[in-house]
């Protein structure tokens, strides 16, 4: 379904990038860092360029309370505090740049978590937002569940906290349940209802794999912050990926036309960095960062490839700190991606010998699931070989 692009979008529209690699990615089972861990990975998201870190949630516990603290003092950048709408959770959040309250509002929550009314929870809301205001003039207010709030509830809560002071309004899909076509008209509705009065956040969760299509169609449809995560980290099925969401958008300048701070070469750098901090990596296929984001296997695609780059390459991998694109020689690869690892082997090889070699060569590949650089030098030594033989 084509989605229209906002009328008022420009050019140079600017898209808020926040982080929250360290607070809801964290949240992950086995991703949990340690305070000196939290303060490496954020001066890494700092060399990124994110707009906003959210450090983390200090009424959780000491040690996060201690997180945030210490990544406040560590990095130059702006640093976001969660706080739940009490008096006890606001305290422990002030101090940063910005304190990030939130409250469910989707009548699932409010009927079953809660066992609130609607009015209770929009008061509750309003006074948390003045309550914060008198720490921090950075406040935002996400409404937990926003994706399945009712739509005119949902502007009735962002309209009392702008009111109240919030300077940013998050309608996060807390639950990954929204679809694109539903969910970037619930985010337009509620950019009209607040216009220039406050800026429209987005916070997608991935548990149905549209958390990066769904942000892309929040910000098509007025939103201009996104939260997101490095790697794509978060609760359950984690969250929107920041690498993914940047490089679409500077991808697709051509029918996207928004920017972001992010300094691109920085994504796998951070991929890598927040790999080695928690100890779980990507799948290899993970777009931007993955192992195989650039790497080639299917001869037809290698010998493309090997013409020009851009016949199978959309991003330059340099643009994303990648180092370089791979060939991987396998039983799909063809003579000519052969040959040329022979040449950066220092094998010179005629075409009667490269012919013999790509014999033996596809038929190692058929018993394993790929041929190494060592393999291929004794193959071409065993086809050498055997030509010298044959000639004596």
């Amino acid at each position: 379904m084509a989605i229209p692009t906002s009328p008022a979008t420009t050019a140079s529209e600017k898209v808020h990038i926040f982080d929250t690699t360290l607070r809801d990615g964290e949240q992950a089972p086995g991703c949990s860092m340690t305070v000196p861990e939290k303060v490496r990975m954020a001066g890494k998201l700092a060399e990124l360029g994110v707009d906003i870190m959210e450090a983390g949630f200090p009424i959780a516990s000491a040690g996060d309370f201690e997180a945030v603290q210490a990544v406040g003092r560590a990095v130059p950048a702006r640093v976001a505090a969660l706080a739940r709408c009490t008096a006890k959770a606001l305290e422990g959040a002030r101090g940063k740049p910005r304190i990030h309250v939130f409250l469910a509002t989707s009548d699932i929550h409010l009927k079953y978590k809660l066992k609130k009314t609607r009015a209770q929870v929009l008061d509750e809301a309003a006074r948390a937002v003045e309550l914060a205001r008198r720490h921090v003039d950075d406040v935002e207010f996400s409404a937990e569940d926003g994706g399945r709030t009712e739509v005119g509830y949902l502007v009735d809560v962002a309209k009392a906290v702008v009111a109240a002071g919030a300077g940013t309004v998050n309608i996060p899909d807390t639950v990954g349940y929204a679809i694109p076509e539903e969910y970037g008209p619930l985010i337009g509705q509620v950019v009209r209802a607040l216009g220039s009065s406050a800026i429209v956040s987005v916070h997608c969760h991935n548990d149905l794999g549209l958390a990066v299509a769904n942000s892309l169609v929040a910000i098509q449809h007025g939103a201009r912050q996104v939260e997101c995560t490095i790697n794509g980290i978060g609760e359950r099925a984690g969250n929107c990926s920041l690498e993914e969401i940047v490089m679409v958008l500077k991808t697709r300048a051509d029918r996207l036309p928004f920017s972001t701070g992010i300094k691109t070469e920085e994504l796998y750098p951070a991929s890598q960095l927040l790999t080695q901090i928690i100890g779980v990596g990507v799948q290899p296929n993970k777009a931007i960062v993955g192992g195989n984001a650039f790497a080639h296997e299917a001869g037809i695609h290698q010998d493309g490839f090997l013409k020009e780059r851009t016949t199978y390459e959309i991003i330059e991998p340099k643009t994303v700190g990648v180092p370089e694109s791979k060939l991987v020689l396998g039983k799909h690869s063809g003579r000519h991606a052969l040959k040329a690892r022979c040449g950066e082997l220092g094998l010179t090889l005629g075409k009667e010998e490269l012919d013999q070699l790509y014999v033996r060569f596809t038929a190692l590949a058929d018993h394993q699931k790929g041929v190494t650089d060592e393999e291929i030098r004794r193959l071409a030594s065993e086809v050498l070989a055997g030509l010298s033989r044959k000639t004596a």
